[in-house]
């Protein structure tokens, strides 16, 4: 197996100076969807960097809960050149996850600033426009590879709880050594919220609220990711596409459709002791009101109501409200240079999986270097370096 970088291009390197530096490619965001572009952009020499607000590369895989493990096996978590090492039908942590993007963006060399949040996003007409800080870049193309994770999302009435109620998001759950005394309710029957009700009614009374959304038709494990898991991956990869008849009918319904449960069944959480309870509606008296009418008093609540995909920073006046909708295959038609990477449903099902992100990053790494020549090497590092 090949790991030696296409070009040397700097390794991670630390805050740009004062000043605008000028390359061909910005990516923000240093996850799995933006080392993968960076990896095939290296190969074509090119002069890009990644800008990342974590301190260190795999944070987002960090930032989760503790127990938290993948529900691909090991063999579907790698990136270009370099496969996941380990047993390849093994489910790995966060944490390992984390190391692994860590060691990728190392052994590549690639580009990666970390430490560094985008402020803003402009276009002058001819090039982008990146401020971070007191850092500026300047380039030809922008890549949007954050992800559709962004903002955690909450319900309005969540403010209306007494201030003794322990709240947290999913996104802040640790592990349930973060929770007082008394019943936990969980808000939300997808994977999070049925997976964290598992974890906290081993410690505490657990109340989990809302609709399920059905459950994958196989028991999630060895055997399945042996047999059954790249059936579902063909599927999301090569059938639930925007190039096919049934994918362009499918996908659209998908957007707005929760995932069903794939390791913890229902099953699971009422031998485990939780109960589950209709949807919350709102907050009355102090107490969570069901939509039964029940009233419910808890101590803690765990919000696993998702994420809204915001860009705060951007900040471009010639792009539509829907610009996010005029996109394909990562290519947003109101403004040329402009792309997205490793959001849900970008071309295909299976779009923000790690092989999904393999083959989207693939394709606009093709489409870059069909729209703009490489410079030099000289150039890239000079760059890089600025």
């Amino acid at each position: 197996m090949n790991t030696t970088p296409a070009t040397d291009t700097g390794g991670a390197v630390g805050p740009a100076t004062l000043g605008t530096a000028a390359v061909d490619t910005v990516i923000i965001g240093a996850g799995q969807s933006g080392l993968a572009l960076g990896y095939y952009l290296a190969q074509q020499h090119r002069n890009f960097v990644i800008l990342d607000a974590g301190t260190r590369v795999g944070d987002a895989w960090r930032s989760r809960w503790d127990s938290l493990r993948l529900f691909t096996p090991a063999k579907y978590n790698g990136l270009p050149g370099r496969p996941f090492p380990g047993d390849p039908l093994a489910f790995p942590t966060k944490d390992e996850q984390a190391d692994y993007l860590e060691d990728y963006a190392s052994r590549f060399h690639l580009p990666v600033r970390p430490n560094t949040a985008v402020t803003r996003l402009s276009h002058d007409g001819q090039r982008f426009q990146v401020t971070a800080g007191t850092q500026r870049w300047t380039a030809a193309n922008a890549v949007l590879a954050t992800g559709a994770c962004q903002q955690p999302r909450t319900p309005g009435f969540a403010a209306e709880l007494p201030s003794d109620v322990v709240q947290l998001h999913s996104y802040d759950y640790k592990n349930p050594a973060q929770l007082k005394p008394g019943p936990v309710l969980v808000v939300g029957v997808g994977n999070s919220g049925a997976e964290i009700a598992l974890e906290t009614s081993r410690t505490h009374e657990t109340f989990l609220a809302g609709k399920p959304s059905g459950e994958i038709p196989f028991r999630h494990g060895r055997t399945a990711a042996r047999f059954l898991i790249p059936v579902v991956r063909f599927a999301g990869m090569h059938v639930l596409t925007t190039n096919t008849p049934v994918g362009r009918k499918a996908l659209p319904k998908m957007a707005g459709m929760a995932s069903p449960l794939i390791r913890t069944r229902l099953a699971d959480l009422g031998a485990a002791g939780v109960h589950l309870v209709p949807r919350v509606t709102g907050v009355q008296d102090g107490d969570v009101m069901l939509d039964d009418r029940e009233r419910l008093p808890v101590a803690n609540v765990i919000w696993c109501t998702g994420f809204t995909e915001a860009y705060p920073w951007l900040d471009i006046t010639e792009l539509p409200a829907n610009w996010r909708e005029q996109q394909h295959r990562g290519i947003v038609d109101a403004l040329p240079g402009l792309y997205l990477l490793g959001n849900d449903l970008l071309f295909a099902a299976a779009s923000d999986t790690f092989p999904g992100v393999c083959r989207d990053a693939k394709y606009l790494a093709k489409r870059l270097a069909a729209t703009r020549a490489p410079q030099p090497a000289a150039e890239v590092r000079s760059g890089l370096a600025a």
